[in-house]
């Protein structure tokens, strides 16, 4: 079983990334916050820091492309490989933004069948590395994915990731499995999935259902509990005393913490905040992102709801350290 980490703009950038690899285990390959090529430039200063091979050392990358202009992908993707060695990257038609969805692009371009299929002609008779599509099964209606399969089975994908929901669902309502399901059986590319794997209970509930899956995207679930590749790994190798062992193992839902698994975290996020503090001006810029960190962060955390809040309100980073400060003395 391979794991991915998902892309999360604005959250999973290349400190996050180091960050996470060095304390964690678990990630077969990481994909970037989604690069947007224009008719100006494929990358721009801040996108090419992030893919910068000095910048993810050790950490397989592959970087993600938005856009609905073959031109501009292949541009991107040129320069991907030439200039900074890169020999896949991943096209997003899955980002379900309205207005990101509104300019045609991320799962917006879905709703352009035709030209979906000329935008991978043009691509595909050009390309020299490995493409993959990160998708959506549509904007509206889950049987919009039936055609969309017959566009994606014409062309030599690396592989197919599917988000199961359509792009007016946002992240609400539960992933279409039978849609999956159908799609997995008729892919002519290698498929992995995508969707509301929060905890290991989660993993097994699909495991159980698609046994032959053999690679599986992460994204809210591992900014919520970071160990959670870890875990499912465990699961996957010794089944039986992971199983056993589940009650001693992190679990937050509401289950406790292993105090070597405390610490990890405490540093995980101790490295994050000191790297955001040293290339970033201002503290309400570092603020916004640690309070970011903590949305999801904060779910493994049953119990110290009142210390969530404190640090919701903080204004200065003194104040957000104290409010960490009382999370960390809580579970020691």
């Amino acid at each position: 079983m391979e794991l991915y980490f998902a892309p999360l703009e604005g959250i999973t950038g290349y400190l996050y990334r180091n960050a996470y690899q060095d304390y964690f285990s678990g990630i077969d390959k990481y994909f970037t916050p989604f690069l947007s090529p224009n008719r100006n430039r494929a990358l721009n200063p801040k996108e090419i820091r992030d893919i910068l091979p000095e910048n993810n050392k050790a950490i397989p990358l592959v970087p993600q492309i938005l856009t609905n202009c073959g031109e501009f992908f292949l541009r991107a993707a040129q320069e991907l490989e030439e200039k900074y060695g890169y020999e896949e990257v991943n096209l997003n038609l899955g980002c379900p933004s309205r207005t990101v969805a509104a300019k045609g692009k991320g799962a917006g371009f879905l709703a352009k069948s035709e030209e979906l299929d000329c935008f991978f002609q043009e691509v595909f008779e050009k390309i020299r590395i490995r493409v993959s599509v990160k998708t959506r099964i549509g904007v509206d209606e889950p049987e919009e994915f039936r055609h969309l399969m017959k566009i994606f089975n014409k062309y030599p994908l690396h592989e197919l990731i599917i988000h199961p929901r359509v792009q007016k669902d946002y992240y609400e309502n539960s992933p279409d499995w039978k849609v999956f399901g159908e799609a997995a059986e008729i892919s002519r590319n290698p498929v992995c999935y995508n969707g509301d794997i929060f905890t290991v209970e989660d993993f097994k509930r699909f495991r159980a259902e698609f046994p032959k899956a053999d690679r599986v995207m992460l994204g809210r679930g591992l900014l919520r509990n970071p160990l959670l590749a870890e875990e499912i790994k465990r699961e996957m190798e010794t089944p039986d005393m992971a199983s056993a062992a589940e009650g001693q193992e992190h679990n937050p839902a509401g289950g406790g913490w292993v105090q070597e698994d405390v610490e990890r975290m405490k540093d995980f996020h101790d490295r994050l905040y000191a790297d955001y503090r040293s290339v970033m001006y201002g503290e309400k810029n570092v603020l916004f992102k640690m309070k970011e960190f903590w949305v999801y962060a904060g779910f493994s955390f049953p119990g110290a709801e009142k210390c969530l809040k404190k640090i919701k309100k903080a204004s200065r980073l003194a104040e957000y350290e104290g409010a960490v400060g009382e999370i960390w003395g809580w579970y020691r």
